[in-house]
């Protein structure tokens, strides 16, 4: 998994796309043998990784060519939804109809499929979102302590992300970073991520090993969860202001 290195957006290349100028984020690597790219969840930006060697006109070039595949891509993205009364909001894999009267308590309610709440209708995405990520740490703690006993692992510290790129991650000191969003995922796929990342505690890697302490911890099915990271993570990009 990647760590995009960014320079200031005025300075990155760009590709257009249909009506769309996207920027084009480089990646060289060492271990790179091809040319790769990808277009970020959220379809803000191409991403490319190459081998150290090969020419940034290489690269653009390369972009150039599949512009029609980067069109498809984008076709494929949700459509963006207005956060105000009646929209849709997932958590922990359910629908929740939103429904906002401004008169009433801003403290988020679930109840027979609604989540329900007040305060300004102004403020009401960046509320949602703060509510989601409390939420996704509280989850997302006792998922972590839940498979660091399976595993036989102290608990080490627990950070949420905001990363358009990875879902989770573990840094060689132990820190586990998980994707926020995840918490509007099922269950199953968000525990899957952790699950993931307790393992790269034990094996910093994806040996043989590593695949055999997951399944032993990890207590649902990690190839539907991937599946279902594959055909809907874009879906969890929704935006919340």
């Amino acid at each position: 998994m990647l760590d995009w290195l960014r320079r200031p957006a005025a300075a990155l290349p760009q590709v257009t796309v249909g009506k769309l100028v996207l920027p084009v984020v480089i990646k060289r690597m060492e271990r790179s043998r091809r040319l790769s790219m990808r277009l970020a969840p959220d379809g803000s930006e191409v991403r490319i990784t190459m081998p150290r060697w090969t020419r940034t006109a290489d690269a653009l070039a390369f972009v150039q060519e599949r512009t029609d595949w980067l069109e498809l891509q984008l076709a494929k993205l949700p459509a963006p939804v207005e956060i105000a009364d009646g929209a849709t909001i997932h958590y922990c894999g359910a629908p929740l109809e939103l429904r906002h009267s401004e008169g009433t308590s801003r403290r988020v309610r679930i109840e027979d499929g609604i989540l329900a709440l007040g305060g300004p209708a102004t403020s009401l995405g960046p509320r949602l979102r703060r509510w989601l990520e409390s939420e996704a740490r509280t989850l997302m703690a006792q998922d972590l302590a839940f498979f660091c006993t399976r595993a036989q692992q102290a608990e080490p510290r627990l950070m949420l992300s905001s990363a358009q790129r990875r879902w989770g991650s573990c840094a060689h000191g132990g820190t586990i970073r998980i994707n926020w969003r995840l918490v509007m995922a099922p269950d199953f796929v968000r525990r899957s991520v952790v699950a993931h990342e307790v393992t790269h505690l034990v094996h910093f890697d994806h040996s043989p090993r590593f695949h055999a302490l997951l399944a032993e911890i990890y207590d649902g099915d990690m190839a539907a969860a991937n599946r279902w990271l594959g055909r809907e993570g874009r879906s969890l990009y929704q935006p919340f202001g």
